[in-house]
């Protein structure tokens, strides 16, 4: 195995890193560097393109099934006694819905995770429709990593997966371009001449603020007004203006709201302000909002499409359940192929799969978005028998994928040092946009933007940037041989 580079070459990276802003908010003043690979994980194009036909099919399909109310009802109505976050997103939903005057566009930055399993190839592991961030960094790694690649020729071959070309990644131009013609949009309905404003709502005491503004600064670049705002923030700032504008005091006209807030109960809680019960007054700024004439990523519905509840009966539908919806039959078994099987949970679950030895081959998923929600091996069977009735339904189980994982050590630099992994495996999302039913032109005239790759070792379970052991990843791509 390769001797670790030296001390110098560690801190170059790590100082490149820091300064294309590769970084999380360490206290208030300082920063820190994201864990980073010191070379690109390799995938065959083949699959690439397989995963960035079948996202900008899930982008389309989640914006299908947000207009769907009878189907948001149906599947998550059984949530109600098990996840009060998800009970409180339908009541919203179903308010919307029953009292009219939802006049906000509906835009759609989803970011679609896939992971390629050893024999099945690529499978999805869940599609993000708020807060679907870090697209940024997932193209500051690339440039990283090319940095790398000219500074260091000789460690960066040592430590590279082979030969191959990267993948182009426009993740930030593309998000921007995309945002600033869906906030054009509105501008035009409303026969407003001024400059586009987009209102980013973001949680209270973010450390991930470096990959939210390298966005932010795309969109001033391209002449948009940014501003940001806490749900806390922004109670009693928003009123209406003509023709249902939206807007805010003190900085006029918003055209587009984009949420990297509101995905959980701690976003809106705010127990100075209520006087009902528990997030009441900061949910109803997110409901005042859809009630106007604005670009809104993501509404309501969007989140309700993307839930692990809805994955759950997609999965059982097949290549007929999406004919049904209005794919084509080839795009729907393009959709079919990428979709893993998924159980519901009963109370003979943990029976089941004592019996059938077959613990390992599943994940145990709530309905919760980031890291944490993830149960493996004995801890699903212990999850199990702690489950009452009610909570049956706010859990799923999902075959768990085996990647085969990279071929060579691959080195991690965390904390500004760097180890050597062994079996390197990685998640991959695909960005797309989409305004109401039509793909956006993004980076490309299809919708498609940019990508994200986090990889971690493969003896771990949680791999997020953020939350667990995982790394920033850029991605070389190589064509596969055919047979």
């Amino acid at each position: 195995m390769p001797d670790i580079p030296s001390n110098d070459i560690i801190d170059d990276a790590v100082a490149r890193a820091l300064r294309l802003d590769l970084a999380f908010l360490d206290g208030p003043h300082g920063k820190r560097h994201v864990p980073f690979t010191f070379t690109p994980a390799r995938l065959a194009s083949g699959d690439f393109e397989q995963m960035r036909r079948a996202s900008l099919l899930l982008g389309t399909l989640t914006q299908r099934i947000a207009q769907d109310h009878a189907l948001l009802e149906s599947v998550h109505a059984p949530l109600a006694g098990g996840d009060p976050f998800f009970a409180r997103l339908l009541e919203i939903h179903r308010a919307l819905r029953d009292q009219g005057g939802v006049l906000r566009e509906p835009l759609l930055l989803q970011r679609s995770d896939f992971m390629l399993d050893a024999t099945a190839g690529p499978k999805l592991i869940e599609c993000n429709s708020i807060a679907a961030g870090m697209g940024p960094f997932g193209e500051r790694v690339g440039e990283l990593h090319t940095y790398l690649a000219s500074r260091w020729p000789n460690e960066f071959a040592r430590w590279h997966a082979g030969a191959g070309k990267p993948a182009r990644n426009a993740a930030t131009d593309g998000a921007a371009r995309a945002m600033q013609a869906a906030a054009q949009r509105i501008a035009d309905d409303l026969d407003d001449a001024g400059p586009l404003h987009v209102l980013v709502v973001v949680q209270e005491d973010e450390d991930n603020v470096f990959d939210q503004r390298l966005l932010e600064n795309a969109l001033r670049e391209r002449g948009v007004r940014v501003t940001r705002r806490s749900f806390r923030q922004l109670h009693q700032q928003l009123g209406s203006g003509p023709n249902g504008a939206l807007v805010l005091d003190d900085a006029g006209t918003v055209h587009l709201v984009y949420l990297r807030a509101g995905y959980r109960f701690l976003d809106y809680v705010a127990r100075d302000l209520d006087t009902r019960r528990c997030c009441d007054a900061l949910q109803d700024t997110r409901t005042f909002i859809e009630r106007h004439r604005v670009a809104l990523n993501a509404t309501v519905a969007q989140q309700l499409a993307t839930s692990k509840r809805m994955q759950l009966h997609l999965a059982g539908q097949g290549s007929a359940g999406f004919r049904d919806l209005g794919f084509t039959a080839t795009e729907a078994d393009t959709l079919a192929a990428v979709f893993s099987p998924m159980r519901r949970v009963d109370r003979h679950g943990a029976a089941q799969l004592r019996a059938s030895g077959d613990c390992g081959n599943w994940v145990l998923k709530n309905q919760g978005e980031g890291g944490g929600h993830c149960l493996f091996d004995d801890d699903i069977l212990r999850a199990l028998d702690t489950l009452g009735e009610r909570d049956f339904d706010a859990w799923t189980l999902m075959r768990r994928l085996r990647p085969r994982g990279r071929d060579n050590p691959t080195l991690l630099v965390r904390d500004g040092k760097g180890t050597v992994v062994d079996g390197l495996v990685s998640e991959i999302g695909l960005f797309t946009a989409h305004l109401g039913a039509a793909p956006l032109p993004a980076a490309d005239d299809a919708g498609y933007s940019g990508y994200l790759v986090r990889s971690k070792p493969p003896d771990v379970t949680e791999g997020g940037v953020h939350s667990g052991y995982g790394a920033l990843d850029s991605l070389t791509l190589y064509q596969q041989p055919p047979g």
